[in-house]
């Protein structure tokens, strides 16, 4: 934990405070920035009060009484819920704004870990509670110089195995055939060869398959590949080894074939769209003007609904990528959510607009890292459909 990098964030923000809370690991958020290890045996609620100025103070059960010694500050404790209600307002007495876990109306849910009851005893006490999304953006998202260099580690090498498995479609498709889950083996594998992870995936997915834009196949349930198909592939991981940071990309193309009219024309008002978000957030860092993530998406959501294919665009345009393939940093998102939250420097996104049509799904993908004064796209973009 930071502890002077938090105190001046609140004091930059005009805040008292954060309030961290947490009972039984329902806020893993908390843990991760306050640096405590989430192994710890939690069956009594907690409360840690990092103030603006100040030394912090801690809020534990006597049954568990130890469980944030790690952490600097005072410590008080309980142990009936009336004692529990007495120190936390004892805790809590110069304080009035304060930030925790907690997001108006759910507006931003990644960051909604505080109960509404324990939300309802605070304003009881007079508190006012204010969301930590932008408090956990700068301290969740925001990379360290290895962890942006194991980005684009992952991105040398995914760039590399998706040209390769292009061209192994091919040559199984020439020799009788392959299926979209003989695919996603050998990808998995051309992964794993290269010491990569990721949870699951990645996603091989044919004509209509392609449509739906978490399809995953299986062995039971897979679709062949040949001659004629439209062809998606969304692949992602990051080095194995702690802290390192993923790298996420969707290429689309045709098997053994020209591409249509309508696939070359949805592939390009996508390609378009996905430039339109690209320069927005380039032209915000190149002059120095803060961006929120739901203006990024506008940029790419108006040239699809220029187009006439609003409704076949049916999810928000970019995350966040950090340890975690969805980080906490602000997302790219008008549509599912309204993410008010600002695009920081040292922090990595997506950009993946897409439409999808009943007989086949564009979604074209790119990873963008933000520097102070530029943002650039760290792998290869797709200029055109690729020919299988």
């Amino acid at each position: 934990m930071n502890l002077e990098a938090i105190q001046a964030a609140l004091q930059a923000a005009g805040l008292d405070g954060w309030l961290f809370y947490d009972h039984h690991h329902r806020d893993p958020i908390a843990y991760r920035v306050l640096g405590l290890t989430d192994s710890l045996h939690i069956t009594r609620r907690w409360f840690y009060l990092i103030p603006a100025h100040g030394e912090p103070k801690k809020l534990v059960h006597r049954v568990e009484q130890g469980r944030l010694d790690p952490l600097p500050g005072s410590k008080a404790v309980y142990s009936t819920w009336q004692e529990l209600e007495a120190q936390l307002a004892a805790m809590l007495e110069n304080q009035t704004r304060l930030a925790m876990q907690y997001s108006p109306r759910n507006a931003i849910m990644y960051v909604s870990m505080v109960d509404a009851g324990t939300v309802e005893v605070l304003r009881g006490l007079g508190k006012e509670i204010v969301s930590s999304a932008d408090l956990v953006s700068r301290f969740e998202s925001v990379l360290s110089e290895e962890q942006i260099a194991s980005h684009y580690a992952a991105q040398q090498a995914i760039d590399a195995i998706l040209a390769e498995g292009f061209r192994e479609i091919g040559r199984r498709v020439r020799a009788g055939g392959t299926t979209e889950f003989a695919m996603v083996a050998w990808l998995q594998e051309a992964m794993r060869r290269e010491d990569l992870v990721w949870d699951n995936g990645p996603n091989v997915s044919v004509n209509r398959n392609s449509s739906d834009s978490h399809y995953e196949p299986t062995a039971e349930k897979t679709q062949p590949i040949a001659v004629g198909d439209f062809l998606l592939i969304d692949i992602w991981a990051r080095k194995n080894t702690p802290g390192t940071v993923f790298y996420d990309i969707t290429w689309t193309g045709v098997v053994g074939r020209k591409p249509t009219t309508r696939e070359q024309q949805v592939f390009d008002i996508v390609a378009a769209a996905r430039d339109a978000a690209i320069q927005r957030v380039q032209r915000a860092f190149a002059d120095n003007q803060p961006i929120a993530g739901w203006q990024a998406d506008d940029a790419a959501r108006d040239a699809i609904r220029a187009a006439g294919f609003e409704k076949y665009f049916t999810h928000r345009t970019g995350h966040n990528i950090a340890t975690e393939i969805h980080g906490n940093g602000a997302n790219l998102d008008n549509f599912e959510t309204h993410d008010e939250r600002i695009i920081l420097p040292n922090t990595c996104f997506s950009v993946e607009p897409g439409i999808y049509l009943p007989e086949f799904g564009v979604r074209s993908e790119i990873d963008m890292m933000t520097r102070p004064g530029e943002a650039r796209v760290t792998g290869r973009i797709q200029k055109e459909l690729v020919r299988i």
